[in-house]
This record gives C-alpha cells, sequence and structure tokens, in this order.
C-alpha cells in the first residue's frame, strides 16, 4: 500500500488509537466534536462523516458544500445523486453504514473562494484520517473523487491529470478506483471524456454491486 502523505505528526500518534479511542464510535464522536480550524470557517465547525466497522466501501470525496453543512448529510445534492447512480445504489445502500463509510478529505465546509469552494483544510486529515481507516478493516474498495483524494491516498503513482488517473484506473484496482467530482459544474469534463460513463461507471458499477451482495 503506498504511504499516504499528510500523516499526523501531533501527541496522537504517540499511543495506539484503541488507547485514545476505545471504538469507532467513540473515535467518531470525538472527530464530530473537533474545533481546530473554527476560526477559519465561515460557518463554523460541523464535521460530515458517516462510517460502520463492518463497511466495505469507502467514499472519499473533497469536502461538503453549504447544503450539506445545513443537512448534516453527506452527497445530499445532486452530485450525490449522480455518484449513487453511477454506483448502482439507492438512498437506503449508501447511507448505510455497515456497508458503505464516507468520509471526505475535509469534514467540515470551507468556504467559498474564486470560482468554488475553498479546498479542504489539511487538519483533517492530519489529525483524523489514519485513525479512523485503522478502525475500517473490512474496506475492499474505496472511492477517490477528484484530485484530493487521488493527492493523498495515490501519491506520486497519479498521472498528470485526473482524466489521465481515471483512464488508468487498472492500475489501481481493486482497491482504489479514480473518479472525477460528479458535480453538474463538471458537465464540460464528461462531455470531452465520454469514455468515462461509457467504460467506467459500468465497471464501477459492477464492483460495488458484487461487494453488497457478497
Amino acid at each position: 500500500m503506498p504511504k499516504r502523505e499528510g500523516r499526523s505528526t501531533s501527541h496522537l500518534d504517540a499511543a495506539p488509537v484503541s488507547a485514545i479511542h476505545p471504538t469507532l464510535e467513540a473515535l467518531l464522536a470525538a472527530v464530530r466534536s473537533c474545533r481546530v480550524c473554527e476560526a477559519h470557517l465561515p460557518l463554523g465547525p460541523r464535521p460530515v462523516l458517516r462510517a460502520g466497522a463492518t463497511a466495505r466501501i469507502l467514499v472519499v470525496g473533497q469536502a461538503p458544500g453549504v447544503r450539506v453543512h445545513t443537512t448534516g448529510i453527506p452527497w445530499d445534492d445532486p452530485s450525490g445523486e449522480r455518484l449513487r447512480a453511477w454506483m448502482g445504489v439507492d438512498k437506503d445502500v449508501f447511507y448505510d453504514e455497515s456497508r458503505i463509510a464516507i468520509i471526505p478529505m475535509g469534514f467540515c465546509y470551507p468556504g467559498r473562494g474564486n470560482g468554488g469552494d475553498m479546498p479542504p483544510r489539511r487538519e483533517c486529515a492530519t489529525l483524523w484520517l489514519d485513525q479512523l481507516l485503522a478502525r475500517l478493516p473490512r474496506i475492499e474498495l474505496t472511492l477517490l473523487i477528484g484530485q484530493y483524494a487521488q493527492r493523498h491516498f495515490l501519491g506520486s503513482r497519479r498521472k498528470a491529470s485526473l482524466a489521465e488517473t481515471a483512464r488508468a484506473w487498472q492500475e489501481y484496482a481493486p482497491q482504489y478506483m479514480p473518479l472525477p467530482h460528479p458535480s453538474p459544474r463538471n458537465q464540460p469534463w464528461f462531455r470531452h471524456h465520454p469514455w468515462f460513463e461509457r467504460e467506467l461507471v459500468p465497471v464501477l458499477h459492477a464492483r460495488v454491486n458484487a461487494l453488497n451482495q457478497s
């Protein structure tokens, strides 16, 4: 497994995860009460993530948008509708924490920048991501949605562009599947890369279905 970037150098590394948070539920509670970035978040902290110890699929996106910040439900927007269509699952399956974990690179809405939302803040991955992954031992497929997730998990194995990385998906299978962001704003990308929905989406659909059925 490639070394992940952004590993924590805090005191949390000095003791085993089990000694700090004895269960996944305790760890999730700690994450949801995190206020490390509070001074930098325009809408305040509201970490949005979901996970169950038996989940076999992990969805790693960028960071919550305003709507998700408001509802507290990850992928509760048109992007989520398209992602679920790609995966071939309905909301009941998608939000079943025993099957699918949803952990973005940034847990809170980072604010608005030029042309879109700001990048996910790095503190989330630095402080929490490795601990969360250690509590998800049954993950067999991780969907890496967008450049931030791909950069973190794939590191130097990424290609020169997101499109090239997605097209080289077999190099990262079966552990990872790199995907573009399903945002409606990405419509030009989909028009320029029709192979994605023609070739890669059916593979994703089949892989998710196999993991949910077995």
